[in-house]
């Protein structure tokens, strides 16, 4: 359980820094937000190693060692002067971040120029708990912004360390403000996303994505599966950033 102090908030380790690869403000290219500008503050570390990983790049040491390293004031004061609502945690995987919950618990207590919506896009390997917990602990204390999950469930073209590494665990956790997606290179890949999806009772809880790994498979062909296996309760996302910059892998 977390430490709540008189007014209900965590004490906050303020002076904490986080190793960030990139900030820049663009719009979200996939998700439940996809299309609506947000600000983007990735992480440097991985602890998976997907076969179609676009961020490699940003997942290992030598990314962690040259990054920035930014507090939380630092942090928040970008984001405030970003002027946008919308803040996407990635990486790498963020949950990897020590004090992770005190910069989202910062984040969200935010409230001028406007509450912030924070999007933590993980990987789907790490414990939730922790950041559920502290989601239901800030809406408790009457904290202005909100919290969401986009989890991660590896296929098996993303390798099979990848994918035996999943915390099926979390789903429990999650609802419809939230998200689970499947990045698919194969029918293989869409025949196990549908199949898990079933198994874990996905369609009731939270929202469920199908996203093309870029040049692998035609998007046509997972409409075409979503069509003949009756998925209407599951949504196709296109990477749009890769649509508009198509050779452009940082800063969009």
């Amino acid at each position: 359980m977390l430490t709540l102090d008189a007014s209900g908030n965590r004490p906050i380790a303020s002076a904490r820094t986080f190793p960030v690869v990139e900030r820049f403000v663009s719009i979200n290219g996939e998700g439940l937000q996809s299309g609506r500008v947000a600000a983007f503050i990735r992480f440097a570390i991985c602890n998976l190693k997907c076969n179609w990983c676009d961020t490699r790049w940003a997942n290992d040491q030598t990314a962690a060692d040259a990054a920035e390293k930014l507090s939380i004031d630092e942090i928040l004061n970008w984001v405030r002067q970003t002027g946008v609502s919308a803040v996407t945690l990635t990486g790498g995987e963020p949950l990897l971040q020590a004090g992770l919950a005190d910069l989202v618990q910062a984040l969200l207590r935010v409230n001028d120029p406007h509450p912030l919506r924070v999007e933590i896009e993980t990987n789907g390997s790490r414990d939730i708990s922790a950041m559920h917990a502290l989601r239901t602990e800030c809406e408790k204390a009457g904290a202005p912004g909100s919290l969401h999950f986009t989890l991660d469930w590896k296929t098996p073209g993303a390798g099979k360390a990848a994918c035996d590494s999943m915390d099926l665990t979390n789903h429990a956790l999650l609802d419809d403000r939230d998200a689970v997606k499947f990045v698919v290179a194969s029918r293989t890949d869409l025949e196990f996303a549908k199949r898990s999806a079933d198994d874990a009772k996905l369609w009731d809880r939270c929202q469920v994505l199908l996203s093309p790994v870029w040049e692998s498979i035609e998007p046509s062909e997972i409409v075409d599966f979503m069509v003949a296996h009756h998925m209407d309760r599951a949504r196709l996302q296109l990477q749009m950033h890769k649509i508009i910059w198509p050779d452009v892998n940082k800063g969009v």
